[in-house]
């Protein structure tokens, strides 16, 4: 599987983890598809990661009803629409099983993407988070699919308990710590919106942790803010395609309710657009 990797995807891996490794904060910015991939390229942020939610709105479905094909074959147009190092969003690795988990990866690397993100969340209402044990197996089959290539595919390890209604630090912190040892490179607890429970984590794993801004009111506004906290990795999930979507919206409610046209000046110019892409 690993013989389909070229060169340059390779070199993207490598790229990512240097990211992780170079002692500075960076935003790693959430397109959903090859156009918006394409403008952040030519914006100038050093990497890409997917956004499962935003592919989801972009097939006009509700979030999680994308499978895994459909998600891969998304990351992978990203990832060939950029000559940057793009992470994938795979959910849960689309399956309670760890080797369904490994297979994902196993299937990420052979595309040539140069990172992933695991959840410890179920998609089911009645056990929202996978149980501790089960969890972390999951975690080490991940690990291992990435082992086995000689690719350095930066594995992401979400915690998902604050996204779920479980405000419990202590239960986040022991999850990513296993998570961890269980093989992660990169550490993740969406949800946490104060400066003292994200201090707390930080200080309590040595793996580089990765921030999502825009899916709660948290203390921490600023790239300045999360870097003095120690985090080395913001991202965005949904939000720049929410934000496009609510642009749209905002124009379609003008013309409906208004019969105006006022939401045209804040476009995008049509040739900076056109002049971001290749002929």
């Amino acid at each position: 599987m690993i013989a389909t990797l070229t060169t340059t995807a390779m070199d993207k891996a490598a790229a990512l983890k240097a990211l992780h490794q170079q002692g500075r904060t960076f935003i790693i910015p959430n397109p959903w598809d090859r156009g918006s991939a394409r403008l952040l390229e030519a914006a100038g942020f050093p990497a890409l990661a997917t956004t499962s939610a935003g592919c989801d709105f972009a097939r006009g479905v509700r979030n999680g009803a994308t499978g895994r094909d459909a998600i891969l074959d998304n990351a992978v147009e990203i990832d060939r629409a950029t000559d940057l190092p793009v992470s994938a969003d795979l959910e849960h690795g689309f399956g309670d099983a760890p080797e369904d988990v490994a297979e994902t990866i196993r299937r990420a690397i052979a595309a040539g993407l140069a990172g992933g993100s695991i959840e410890d969340a179920s998609g089911r209402p009645d056990q929202p988070i996978y149980g501790f044990e089960h969890a972390v197996e999951r975690m080490r089959a991940a690990a291992e699919a990435v082992r086995s290539q000689p690719v350095p595919f930066q594995l992401v390890a979400r915690a998902e308990n604050y996204l779920h209604g479980r405000r419990d630090l202590r239960d986040t912190i022991r999850r990513l710590q296993a998570f961890q040892e269980a093989g992660a490179d990169v550490l993740y607890a969406p949800g946490l919106s104060t400066r003292d429970e994200l201090r707390t984590l930080i200080g309590a794993v040595d793996r580089p942790v990765n921030v999502v801004m825009g899916l709660v009111d948290a203390e921490f506004k600023t790239v300045a803010d999360l870097a003095a906290l120690g985090v080395v990795r913001i991202s965005l999930g949904s939000a720049l395609a929410r934000r496009a979507y609510g642009a749209l919206m905002d124009g379609a409610r003008e013309m409906l309710q208004r019969g105006s046209f006022d939401f045209i000046a804040g476009a995008m110019p049509f040739r900076d657009i056109n002049m971001s892409f290749p002929p």
